[in-house]
This record gives C-alpha cells, sequence and structure tokens, in this order.
C-alpha cells in the first residue's frame, strides 16, 4: 500500500514538475523536479531537467552540482557537459568551461552546443588576455577597447563583466581620464553594491580630488564590509578624510600636480620641470619672493613624496617633519 502511494505521490510530483518546466516557470520546476527526485534513485531525465531549471533560475552552482552527479553515473551525456560548461562560464570558471565543452566535443566533434559555446568563451578570453597584457605594458585605451570587446561578446555574463569593468576603471585612471573612472566605477556600483566597486569609485573620487564624495563612498564601503575587511576599509576612510584636510592646507600633491595615486617616476618628472622653472636663478626679476617660496614648496613636497616613509606618514595625515602637528604638509621643517 506504501508503495502505491509513493507511486502514486512521485508520479504527482513529476506531472507537476513537468507542467512548470513546459511553462517556464523554472523555480517550481526545480522545486516539483526535487520532491520527485526524493522517491526514484535513477532517473537521468529528471535530473538534467532539474539542472536546466537551476540554470534559468541563476543557481549555477546547482547545475554544477546535479550535472556532475549525471556525469558519475552517465559519462557520455552529451548534453551534460554542455550545460556544466556553461554554468562554469557563468561563473567566471573559463579553465573548467572549456574542460566541459572540449569533453563533449570529444564525444561529438560536431555539436551544436559545445562547439559554440567552445568558440564564444576563447573569444572572450583571448580579447581579455590582449587587454591584460596591453595594460601591463602602459596601453591603457589599447586596454579598455578590448575589454569592453570581451564583455559586448556577452554583456550578461557578469561574473566577467563586474570585474573586467573594474579593470577599465583603472585604465581610465591610468588616463587620468577621472570623470570616466568615476562613471564606470558608478555603474558597477548602481548594478550590484560590494566592497571592492565602492573602493574602486573612492579611489576614482580620491585622485579626482573629489575628497567629500570618497569619504561617504569608503564609508558606505565599510559599513557592508564583512569583519574581516574592517580595518581596511576604515584605513580608507581614514585616507579620504586625510587628503580632505590636507586640500584645505599646503598639498604636497597639488604643489607638484600630480595625483595622489601617482607612481615614482612621475613625481621626479614634474619635480624636474617645475623646479626649472621656478629655480631663483632663472627667475632674477622676481622681486617679491614668489619664485623662491614656489621653489621651496616643491623641494619640500619632492622631499616627502620621493621617501616612501614620509610619504606614507603623509598620507595617513601624520607629522611629516619633526616638531610638526599631524596632518600633513606646513609644519616646521627639519634641516
Amino acid at each position: 500500500l506504501d508503495g502505491a502511494r509513493e507511486a502514486n505521490e512521485c508520479a504527482q510530483r513529476t506531472e507537476s514538475a513537468m507542467k512548470a518546466y513546459q511553462e517556464e516557470e523554472w523555480g517550481n520546476a526545480v522545486k516539483y523536479f526535487n520532491m520527485a527526485l526524493a522517491y526514484t534513485l535513477d532517473t537521468p531525465d529528471l535530473l538534467f531537467m532539474k539542472a536546466q531549471s537551476e540554470y534559468h533560475t541563476g543557481d549555477y552552482y546547482g547545475v554544477v552540482s546535479d550535472t556532475g552527479k549525471l556525469l558519475k553515473n552517465y559519462p557520455k551525456h552529451i548534453e551534460a557537459y554542455q550545460l556544466r560548461g556553461e554554468a562554469y562560464f557563468r561563473l567566471n570558471d573559463m579553465e573548467m568551461a572549456v574542460k566541459h565543452f572540449r569533453e563533449g566535443l570529444k564525444l561529438d566533434p560536431e555539436h551544436k552546443g559545445c562547439k559554440q559555446g567552445h568558440k564564444t568563451l576563447k573569444k572572450i578570453t583571448k580579447k581579455d588576455k590582449k587587454a591584460d597584457e596591453a595594460f601591463e605594458k602602459g596601453e591603457y585605451k589599447d586596454a579598455i577597447d578590448k575589454w569592453w570587446e570581451a564583455m559586448n561578446v556577452d554583456i550578461s555574463l557578469l561574473n566577467f563583466v563586474r570585474p573586467t569593468l573594474l579593470k577599465v576603471v583603472k585604465a581610465h585612471m591610468g588616463l587620468k581620464e577621472y570623470e570616466k573612472a568615476i562613471d564606470e566605477a558608478q555603474k558597477h556600483v548602481d548594478n550590484e553594491e560590494s566592497v571592492e566597486g565602492l573602493h574602486a569609485l573612492g579611489e576614482a573620487q580620491l585622485v579626482a580630488e573629489k575628497y567629500e564624495e570618497a569619504t561617504r563612498t569608503y564609508q558606505r564601503a565599510m559599513e557592508m564590509a564583512p569583519d574581516e575587511r574592517k580595518r581596511e576599509c576604515q584605513q580608507k576612510v581614514e585616507e579620504a578624510q586625510t587628503a580632505l584636510k590636507q586640500s584645505k592646507e599646503k598639498n604636497y600633491y597639488k604643489i607638484l600636480g600630480i595625483p595622489r595615486n601617482a607612481q615614482q617616476k612621475e613625481i621626479k618628472k614634474s619635480y624636474r620641470e617645475l623646479a626649472l622653472k621656478w629655480h631663483p636663478d632663472k627667475n632674477t626679476d622676481d622681486t617679491e619672493g614668489l619664485a623662491e617660496k614656489m621653489f621651496q614648496d616643491i623641494s619640500e613636497a619632492y622631499e616627502v613624496l620621493s621617501d616612501k616613509e614620509l610619504r606614507g606618514k603623509y598620507d595617513r595625515g601624520e607629522a611629516v617633519f619633526e616638531n610638526q602637528g599631524g596632518g600633513g604638509g606646513g609644519g616646521q621643517r627639519r634641516h
């Protein structure tokens, strides 16, 4: 009697699952397939349809789990290889995705789904790699173009698009296109808030000298950060607050005309140009001593920003020289 009742319940659940599946009510389909599968030991068709439904709900880890069970018992299930490959693709695990598409193609070299998945994946990863290489060479414009080409292959691949957009933000900052960097970082935050996205936005706002906005952005990141990242986020908030305070005092970055994230090479280049321009010997008609004052400020700014330890202190708002209060420049210098 129990067996008959279970068989009847299983049939009912399966019927409900198939109805939801055909009507593309994917959440309900997953629920009913789960119920039906609880009554059965080996029903690959139901398990595969459940995995397909999970894919449509965005539960890619569920797809990986269920197609894994399927392939363990049916290692020649080519559609399971394709579906598992596509789930890994959505999770931005390109290595595992390509592995599964290739396994499918071993079984059938002309399989349309595996072939297309493999081709799309290779197209994206190739463009992404070229963009990374261009970025490393300092060819930021080229890197941005190639990253956008990669993202536009399938803009719905959010687990690839989101981290790639943050790389685009860094490239715009490399080009000193700070407003553009802010726009792209804002897109990332508007799509979904994350500590990484907020930090990228805060950094772009900081170098664009939008100190109050940067402070607010970093504070928002700290509010949503997990405990293990609170300290890192707190440091970002303090960095923005220090920059805001220094913007109202003697600002070494402004004196040298460089952004707060400037590299040593850029600091040295700016110093040499400005020191040459404002050297008192080159400004003999300067009766008011402006050139001498500018030259001293330029030299002081370079002394601090070219020294890793002093720059670190300055960025944290600590006293840079002896007998100087906290808050950065303008104190009594050590000679």
